[in-house]
Protein backbone atom coordinates (compact mmCIF):
# COMPACT_ATOMS: atom_id res chain seq x y z
CA UNK A 1 0.00 0.00 0.00
CA UNK A 2 1.37 3.34 -1.04
CA UNK A 3 0.88 6.28 1.28
CA UNK A 4 0.82 9.90 0.29
CA UNK A 5 3.83 11.83 1.51
CA UNK A 6 3.60 15.31 2.86
CA UNK A 7 4.92 18.22 0.85
CA UNK A 8 7.25 20.61 2.64
CA UNK A 9 7.22 24.06 1.04
CA UNK A 10 9.39 26.88 2.30
CA UNK A 11 8.19 30.48 2.16
CA UNK A 12 9.73 32.36 -0.76
CA UNK A 13 11.30 29.22 -2.05
CA UNK A 14 10.48 27.21 -5.10
CA UNK A 15 7.98 24.44 -4.47
CA UNK A 16 9.79 21.15 -4.28
CA UNK A 17 7.84 17.99 -3.46
CA UNK A 18 9.43 15.27 -1.41
CA UNK A 19 8.08 12.45 0.71
CA UNK A 20 8.64 12.47 4.48
CA UNK A 21 8.13 8.69 4.84
CA UNK A 22 9.03 5.73 2.74
CA UNK A 23 6.55 3.04 1.62
CA UNK A 24 7.45 0.69 4.49
CA UNK A 25 7.09 3.49 7.09
CA UNK A 26 3.73 4.41 5.57
CA UNK A 27 2.52 0.84 5.99
CA UNK A 28 3.57 0.83 9.64
CA UNK A 29 1.84 4.16 10.29
CA UNK A 30 -1.37 3.05 8.58
CA UNK A 31 -1.40 -0.22 10.51
CA UNK A 32 -0.90 1.68 13.79
CA UNK A 33 -3.73 4.08 12.97
CA UNK A 34 -6.05 1.18 12.18
CA UNK A 35 -5.23 -0.52 15.48
CA UNK A 36 -5.56 2.64 17.55
CA UNK A 37 -8.48 3.98 15.51
CA UNK A 38 -6.54 7.19 14.92
CA UNK A 39 -7.82 9.04 11.90
CA UNK A 40 -5.77 12.22 12.33
CA UNK A 41 -2.47 13.22 13.77
CA UNK A 42 -4.05 16.04 15.74
CA UNK A 43 -5.42 15.35 19.22
CA UNK A 44 -5.20 12.23 21.31
CA UNK A 45 -5.94 8.82 19.92
CA UNK A 46 -9.41 7.40 20.74
CA UNK A 47 -7.95 4.45 22.63
CA UNK A 48 -5.92 6.77 24.82
CA UNK A 49 -9.00 8.87 25.53
CA UNK A 50 -10.91 5.73 26.47
CA UNK A 51 -8.06 4.69 28.72
CA UNK A 52 -8.11 8.09 30.48
CA UNK A 53 -11.89 7.90 30.96
CA UNK A 54 -11.60 4.43 32.44
CA UNK A 55 -8.70 5.47 34.68
CA UNK A 56 -10.62 8.51 35.97
CA UNK A 57 -13.66 6.33 36.65
CA UNK A 58 -11.58 3.70 38.45
CA UNK A 59 -9.78 6.27 40.57
CA UNK A 60 -13.07 7.90 41.52
CA UNK A 61 -14.49 4.54 42.60
CA UNK A 62 -11.49 3.83 44.77
CA UNK A 63 -12.12 7.01 46.79
CA UNK A 64 -13.93 6.52 50.11
CA UNK A 65 -15.80 9.80 49.94
CA UNK A 66 -19.45 10.04 49.08
CA UNK A 67 -19.00 10.64 45.33
CA UNK A 68 -21.79 8.70 43.70
CA UNK A 69 -22.71 11.58 41.44
CA UNK A 70 -19.13 11.94 40.21
CA UNK A 71 -18.83 8.20 39.69
CA UNK A 72 -22.09 8.20 37.77
CA UNK A 73 -20.93 11.12 35.69
CA UNK A 74 -17.57 9.47 34.97
CA UNK A 75 -19.31 6.18 34.23
CA UNK A 76 -21.60 7.86 31.67
CA UNK A 77 -18.60 9.63 30.19
CA UNK A 78 -16.72 6.32 29.99
CA UNK A 79 -19.70 4.53 28.43
CA UNK A 80 -20.18 7.34 25.95
CA UNK A 81 -16.51 7.23 25.05
CA UNK A 82 -16.69 3.45 24.86
CA UNK A 83 -19.71 3.69 22.58
CA UNK A 84 -17.89 6.24 20.48
CA UNK A 85 -14.89 3.91 20.33
CA UNK A 86 -17.03 0.81 19.70
CA UNK A 87 -18.93 2.27 16.75
CA UNK A 88 -15.88 2.44 14.45
CA UNK A 89 -14.96 -1.07 15.61
CA UNK A 90 -18.38 -2.33 14.59
CA UNK A 91 -18.01 -0.53 11.30
CA UNK A 92 -14.58 -2.06 10.85
CA UNK A 93 -15.98 -5.50 11.73
CA UNK A 94 -18.73 -5.00 9.20
CA UNK A 95 -16.14 -3.94 6.64
CA UNK A 96 -14.02 -6.99 7.51
CA UNK A 97 -17.03 -9.29 7.18
CA UNK A 98 -17.93 -7.65 3.90
CA UNK A 99 -14.35 -8.03 2.69
CA UNK A 100 -14.36 -11.70 3.74
CA UNK A 101 -17.60 -12.28 1.86
CA UNK A 102 -16.23 -10.36 -1.09
CA UNK A 103 -13.09 -12.46 -0.97
CA UNK A 104 -15.14 -15.65 -0.88
CA UNK A 105 -17.21 -14.37 -3.77
CA UNK A 106 -14.02 -13.45 -5.55
CA UNK A 107 -12.59 -16.93 -4.93
CA UNK A 108 -15.81 -18.50 -6.18
CA UNK A 109 -15.73 -16.21 -9.19
CA UNK A 110 -12.08 -17.08 -9.73
CA UNK A 111 -12.87 -20.80 -9.54
CA UNK A 112 -15.76 -20.29 -11.93
CA UNK A 113 -13.54 -18.35 -14.31
CA UNK A 114 -10.85 -21.04 -14.10
CA UNK A 115 -13.50 -23.70 -14.75
CA UNK A 116 -14.77 -21.72 -17.71
CA UNK A 117 -11.20 -21.33 -18.95
CA UNK A 118 -10.68 -25.09 -18.73
CA UNK A 119 -13.98 -25.69 -20.50
CA UNK A 120 -13.06 -23.10 -23.13
CA UNK A 121 -9.69 -24.77 -23.67
CA UNK A 122 -11.42 -28.16 -23.99
CA UNK A 123 -13.90 -26.61 -26.41
CA UNK A 124 -11.02 -25.10 -28.37
CA UNK A 125 -9.33 -28.50 -28.61
CA UNK A 126 -12.62 -30.08 -29.73
CA UNK A 127 -13.10 -27.32 -32.27
CA UNK A 128 -9.55 -27.85 -33.54
CA UNK A 129 -10.28 -31.56 -34.01
CA UNK A 130 -13.55 -30.72 -35.71
CA UNK A 131 -11.71 -28.24 -37.93
CA UNK A 132 -9.16 -30.88 -38.94
CA UNK A 133 -11.95 -33.37 -39.60
CA UNK A 134 -13.79 -30.74 -41.61
CA UNK A 135 -10.65 -30.02 -43.64
CA UNK A 136 -10.19 -33.74 -44.32
CA UNK A 137 -13.86 -34.11 -45.24
CA UNK A 138 -13.65 -31.08 -47.51
CA UNK A 139 -10.54 -32.45 -49.19
CA UNK A 140 -12.32 -35.78 -49.73
CA UNK A 141 -15.32 -33.97 -51.18
CA UNK A 142 -13.06 -32.00 -53.53
CA UNK A 143 -11.36 -35.22 -54.63
CA UNK A 144 -14.74 -36.88 -55.17
CA UNK A 145 -15.90 -33.83 -57.13
CA UNK A 146 -12.78 -33.97 -59.30
CA UNK A 147 -13.37 -37.69 -59.92
CA UNK A 148 -17.03 -37.00 -60.70
CA UNK A 149 -16.07 -34.31 -63.22
CA UNK A 150 -13.52 -36.64 -64.79
CA UNK A 151 -16.17 -39.36 -65.06
CA UNK A 152 -18.71 -36.90 -66.45
CA UNK A 153 -16.19 -35.82 -69.11
CA UNK A 154 -15.94 -39.43 -70.35
CA UNK A 155 -18.39 -40.78 -72.99
CA UNK A 156 -21.43 -42.78 -71.84
CA UNK A 157 -21.02 -46.40 -70.80
CA UNK A 158 -23.05 -47.66 -73.76
CA UNK A 159 -20.71 -45.97 -76.24
CA UNK A 160 -17.65 -47.20 -74.37
CA UNK A 161 -19.07 -50.74 -74.31
CA UNK A 162 -19.81 -50.50 -78.02
CA UNK A 163 -16.25 -49.35 -78.74
CA UNK A 164 -14.89 -52.17 -76.56
CA UNK A 165 -17.02 -54.71 -78.46
CA UNK A 166 -15.78 -53.38 -81.79
CA UNK A 167 -12.20 -53.50 -80.57
CA UNK A 168 -12.73 -57.08 -79.35
CA UNK A 169 -14.02 -58.01 -82.80
CA UNK A 170 -11.05 -56.32 -84.45
CA UNK A 171 -8.69 -58.10 -82.06
CA UNK A 172 -10.35 -61.46 -82.82
CA UNK A 173 -10.14 -60.74 -86.55
CA UNK A 174 -6.49 -59.73 -86.27
CA UNK A 175 -5.74 -62.84 -84.23
CA UNK A 176 -7.44 -64.97 -86.88
CA UNK A 177 -5.48 -63.19 -89.60
CA UNK A 178 -2.32 -63.63 -87.57
CA UNK A 179 -3.02 -67.34 -87.18
CA UNK A 180 -3.77 -67.68 -90.88
CA UNK A 181 -0.66 -65.68 -91.72
CA UNK A 182 1.43 -67.86 -89.41
CA UNK A 183 0.08 -70.97 -91.09
CA UNK A 184 0.72 -69.46 -94.52
CA UNK A 185 4.26 -68.51 -93.50
CA UNK A 186 4.89 -72.03 -92.21
CA UNK A 187 3.52 -73.46 -95.46
CA UNK A 188 5.64 -71.08 -97.51
CA UNK A 189 8.70 -72.05 -95.45
CA UNK A 190 8.05 -75.72 -96.13
CA UNK A 191 7.45 -75.07 -99.84
CA UNK A 192 10.52 -72.87 -100.08
CA UNK A 193 12.58 -75.50 -98.28
CA UNK A 194 11.26 -78.09 -100.73
CA UNK A 195 12.07 -75.77 -103.63
CA UNK A 196 15.60 -75.22 -102.32
CA UNK A 197 15.98 -78.96 -101.93
CA UNK A 198 14.83 -79.51 -105.54
CA UNK A 199 17.12 -76.75 -106.75
CA UNK A 200 20.05 -78.28 -104.85
CA UNK A 201 19.29 -81.65 -106.39
CA UNK A 202 19.03 -80.09 -109.85
CA UNK A 203 22.29 -78.22 -109.31
CA UNK A 204 23.98 -81.42 -108.16
CA UNK A 205 22.55 -83.28 -111.16
CA UNK A 206 23.66 -80.53 -113.54
CA UNK A 207 27.12 -80.44 -111.99
CA UNK A 208 27.42 -84.21 -112.30
CA UNK A 209 26.16 -84.13 -115.90
CA UNK A 210 28.55 -81.27 -116.67
CA UNK A 211 31.42 -83.20 -115.12
CA UNK A 212 30.52 -86.36 -117.04
CA UNK A 213 29.99 -84.36 -120.22
CA UNK A 214 33.30 -82.58 -119.74
CA UNK A 215 34.99 -85.92 -119.14
CA UNK A 216 33.39 -87.36 -122.28
CA UNK A 217 34.34 -84.26 -124.22
CA UNK A 218 37.92 -84.52 -123.05
CA UNK A 219 37.99 -88.16 -124.08
CA UNK A 220 36.44 -87.37 -127.46
CA UNK A 221 38.84 -84.48 -127.97
CA UNK A 222 41.73 -86.67 -127.02
CA UNK A 223 40.60 -89.40 -129.42
CA UNK A 224 39.87 -86.93 -132.14
CA UNK A 225 43.23 -85.26 -131.59
CA UNK A 226 45.03 -88.56 -131.82
CA UNK A 227 43.12 -89.49 -134.98
CA UNK A 228 43.76 -86.17 -136.60
CA UNK A 229 47.44 -86.29 -135.75
CA UNK A 230 47.64 -89.71 -137.35
CA UNK A 231 45.67 -88.64 -140.43
CA UNK A 232 46.65 -85.01 -141.10
CA UNK A 233 49.57 -84.33 -138.88
CA UNK A 234 47.60 -81.89 -136.56
CA UNK A 235 46.65 -79.20 -139.05
CA UNK A 236 43.00 -78.68 -138.15
CA UNK A 237 43.09 -79.10 -134.31
CA UNK A 238 41.89 -75.58 -133.67
CA UNK A 239 38.74 -76.07 -135.71
CA UNK A 240 37.91 -79.32 -133.98
CA UNK A 241 38.40 -77.75 -130.58
CA UNK A 242 36.10 -74.83 -131.48
CA UNK A 243 33.42 -77.21 -132.61
CA UNK A 244 33.66 -79.10 -129.34
CA UNK A 245 33.47 -75.91 -127.32
CA UNK A 246 30.39 -74.81 -129.23
CA UNK A 247 28.86 -78.17 -128.60
CA UNK A 248 29.60 -77.87 -124.87
CA UNK A 249 28.09 -74.37 -124.72
CA UNK A 250 24.94 -75.58 -126.44
CA UNK A 251 24.65 -78.43 -123.99
CA UNK A 252 25.05 -76.03 -121.06
CA UNK A 253 22.40 -73.70 -122.47
CA UNK A 254 20.01 -76.56 -122.95
CA UNK A 255 20.61 -77.72 -119.34
CA UNK A 256 20.07 -74.17 -118.02
CA UNK A 257 16.87 -73.93 -120.06
CA UNK A 258 15.67 -77.21 -118.64
CA UNK A 259 16.46 -75.99 -115.10
CA UNK A 260 14.50 -72.76 -115.66
CA UNK A 261 11.57 -74.73 -117.02
CA UNK A 262 11.57 -76.97 -113.97
CA UNK A 263 11.68 -73.98 -111.59
CA UNK A 264 8.92 -72.22 -113.54
CA UNK A 265 6.73 -75.29 -113.41
CA UNK A 266 7.31 -75.61 -109.66
CA UNK A 267 6.52 -71.90 -109.17
CA UNK A 268 3.29 -72.16 -111.18
CA UNK A 269 2.30 -75.19 -109.16
CA UNK A 270 2.80 -73.30 -105.88
CA UNK A 271 0.76 -70.33 -107.15
CA UNK A 272 -2.06 -72.60 -108.33
CA UNK A 273 -2.12 -74.52 -105.03
CA UNK A 274 -1.97 -71.58 -102.56
CA UNK A 275 -2.97 -68.53 -104.62
CA UNK A 276 0.13 -66.74 -103.29
CA UNK A 277 1.48 -63.85 -105.23
CA UNK A 278 4.72 -63.60 -103.25
CA UNK A 279 6.11 -67.10 -103.98
CA UNK A 280 7.71 -65.92 -107.18
CA UNK A 281 9.51 -63.17 -105.30
CA UNK A 282 10.71 -65.67 -102.69
CA UNK A 283 11.96 -68.04 -105.40
CA UNK A 284 13.69 -65.18 -107.28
Amino acid sequence: MLGKGRKVVGRGEAMAAHYAFGPQEDDVIIKHRLLTRTTTTRGEPPLKKLQKKFTSFALEIDKDADNYSDCERLARAFLQEFTTFELPLLKSQAVVDANIREKENFNELKDEINRQIVEAQADIEDLKKQLEESKIERRHKEECEAIRRSIAAQPPRSETQKIISELDKEIALLEAENTAGSRTVELRKKQFALLLHVVDELQNTIEEEQKSLAEEMRNVIEEHRNGMEDANGGGSDAMAVDELQNTIEEEQKSLAEEMRNVIEEHRNGMEDANGGGSDAMAVD
